[in-house]
């Protein structure tokens, strides 16, 4: 069961503003770095003069795109679950969560609860 989010960030869905931080997309590893110097360029897909082939990729590309977005989010959850934990003696409120992770308040609390369920349908897998 994944958490529901919206397109809109959590904290403009909450209406907070926070000065705009520049963040560079992270990394893709499968990029050759020369083609990353290549603003048009974006996974071999300008080249592919074939439609077909086109949608064919940009499909593959979307699906694994979302795929890793999910699973990644998710690891945000535990982490923020983790960091939460009552048992911590250096737990970290909602609060900080959500600044670390610049989120809403309210966002934090449901990725903390989200994180928690993750995490106790983890340790019902491993006692298995």
């Amino acid at each position: 069961m994944k958490e529901p989010h919206s397109a809109q960030s959590p904290r403009k869905a909450a209406g907070e503003r926070r000065p705009a931080t520049p963040r560079r997309p992270a990394p893709l590893t499968f990029e050759p770095q020369e083609a990353l110097a290549d603003p048009e360029h974006f996974f071999g897909l300008e080249s592919l003069e074939d439609p077909r082939a086109l949608l064919a990729r940009a499909t593959d590309l979307a699906l694994a795109f979302r795929a890793a977005t999910d699973r990644a989010v998710e690891y945000q959850a535990m982490a923020a679950a983790q960091l939460a934990d009552p048992r911590r003696f250096d737990r970290l409120t909602p609060e900080a969560v959500a600044e670390r992770a610049d989120w809403s308040v309210d966002y934090a609390h449901r990725m903390i609860r989200f994180g928690r369920e993750l995490l106790r349908r983890e340790d019902t897998l491993t006692e298995r």
